[in-house]
């Protein structure tokens, strides 16, 4: 089973119409120059806040860029972020996908790298997760709750906790980013290669120290048409009661 063998929306439209927005949200880096209002911006990172945040601590925040002496100055940042996805991870098409839908792919996002200084607004997530308060007594609880092996794991793995923590925090917002942009026939689609180059990217949007970045989301009006996105079926995917 290949990739290229998937499932089509075609059932969604007969489902509630978030079906439908779901299944023709596929990722637009093809975008027309147009600016976006400044009322539909608020409407995205609006969509964003509603989404669930662990704790319901709502630690996060949205830097939104809409001017055009800012984007061209991350413009060269986005460059050099694609340019070394590309020469690495991105150089070849994944185990099963079918070469001329990479190269396809591959072309468009060779094209927003080209004109991304005419990105009508780019949406960049963030998350400062607040320092938790336990007390020496909650800590023994806690070993006691996971037992000798499960407290050495968790050790172990601490740092991979704390990243999942935050992205949970984060993700089902960007999540309702796309969704919303979709709705409101906006293209988007999310990234993390700034991360590559994450200080340099917030110095030059002035996001302290102190605060994690999470994605940068282009966002603007599509060249292209939405349509079915093409997924692996489901029964290729679900695992019933175990493994």
């Amino acid at each position: 089973m290949t990739i290229e063998k998937v499932q089509t929306a075609e059932s969604a439209t007969d489902g509630p119409a978030l079906f439908a927005t779901m299944s023709t949200m596929r990722a637009m880096r093809r975008l027309k120059p147009d600016p976006v209002p400044e009322e539909t911006l608020e409407q995205l990172v609006q969509a964003a806040v509603w989404a669930p945040s662990g704790g319901n601590m709502q630690c996060y925040e949205y830097v939104v860029v809409t001017d055009r002496e800012v984007m061209a100055r991350l413009a060269p940042l986005w460059k050099r972020c694609v340019d070394a996805y590309l020469a690495t991870t991105g150089k070849y098409a994944p185990k099963g996908m079918d070469d001329a839908a990479y190269g396809r792919m591959v072309a468009a996002i060779e094209y927003q790298r080209d004109h991304f200084a005419d990105t009508p607004a780019l949406i960049v997530p963030c998350y400062r997760f607040p320092e938790p308060r336990i007390e020496e007594e909650g800590l023994v609880a806690y070993a006691q709750a996971l037992g000798p092996a499960g407290t050495e794991h968790m050790m172990n793995t601490q740092t991979r906790f704390q990243a999942l923590a935050e992205g949970s925090c984060v993700y089902p917002g960007v999540q309702n980013i796309l969704l919303a942009a979709r709705g409101l026939g906006l293209a988007a689609n999310i990234t993390i290669w700034h991360l590559m180059l994450e200080q340099e990217w917030k110095e030059a949007l002035g996001i302290p120290e102190d605060m994690q970045t999470f994605a940068a989301i282009p966002v603007g009006w599509p060249q292209g048409n939405f349509g079915p996105v093409r997924r692996r079926p489901v029964a290729d995917v679900i695992h019933r009661d175990r493994w």
